[in-house]
């Protein structure tokens, strides 16, 4: 059974010590491809060298992590936006890009700002996007519906909200729900809401070195962990792994076609 994490930060300092042993149990478990996102620009050049390490096999993106914008941000948008262009056809997709007030709303301006900016890229490119989300699902959609109709689809990251959120966000044609450790938390209600989403229109991740799944929570998380996601997949949708991995391996062939040429 081959899979497919859509999102790992694995050029994180986590795994300085260790990566090669954490990529080859990622191989070993069945995992076949690891995206990448960019979060900052000075991250931008690990990420890529990182993913040199690992050719057909981990694929970069490039973006500005909604939490890392601050004063400065269109600075940092242009340097990343001249990298963009500079290496046509070595990103896979914009992300990790998006909304967060989670914390703190001190940059809310900024962020919406970064945001649409980076939206952008995406139609100029024709790159998917990689959202990332938190206490901005509305400020986050009425961007996004400016575009609608030039979006090149994407995945949004860490989903773990209710049915009406999910249809919400699934009405964006070629946009996919990302599936991760989140499912397997024992207090979590995604199970039930996973139900209701059609197979077509999720992809799996890890969101490594976070979010690490039961029976490992509480570690640092690692692509090969992916399968305890898979198989808990497997029992809402009353299907196999093999199936999940099938489906959601087809899925993602779709939104990120760069990662199978």
């Amino acid at each position: 059974m081959l899979f497919i994490d859509t999102h790992a930060h694995i050029d994180g300092s986590e795994f300085d010590a260790d990566r090669d042993e954490v990529m080859a149990r990622a191989r070993e478990a069945g995992v076949c491809k690891i995206l990448v996102p960019s979060i900052d620009l000075s991250n931008v050049d690990t990420v890529l060298d990182v993913c040199g390490r690992y050719p057909g096999y981990a694929y970069p993106m490039i973006g500005l992590h909604p939490e890392e914008v601050n004063a400065g941000w269109e600075d940092v948008l242009d340097a990343m936006h001249r990298t963009l262009l500079s290496l046509p056809g070595s990103f896979v997709a914009i992300g990790e890009v998006g909304l967060d007030y989670y914390w703190s709303r001190e940059f809310e301006n900024e962020q919406l700002a970064a945001f649409e900016r980076q939206v952008q890229w995406s139609v100029e490119t024709r790159l998917p996007l990689m959202i990332h989300c938190r206490k901005a699902q509305n400020e986050m959609v009425h961007i996004l519906r400016r575009y609608k109709a030039q979006l090149h689809g994407g995945v949004f990251h860490c989903f773990t909200g209710n049915e009406k959120e999910a249809a919400e966000l699934l009405s964006f044609d070629n946009f996919l729900l990302g599936i991760g450790g989140v499912l397997t938390f024992k207090k979590s209600h995604l199970p039930e809401v996973l139900r209701t989403i059609p197979i077509d229109r999720i992809v799996l991740e890890t969101d490594a070195p976070y979010m690490a799944p039961v029976p490992m929570r509480g570690k640092r998380n690692e692509s090969s962990f992916l399968t305890y996601v898979i198989e808990r997949a497997a029992e809402c949708y009353g299907v196999t792994p093999e199936r999940v991995a099938e489906a959601t391996n087809a899925n993602a062939a779709k939104i990120f076609p760069r990662c199978f040429e």
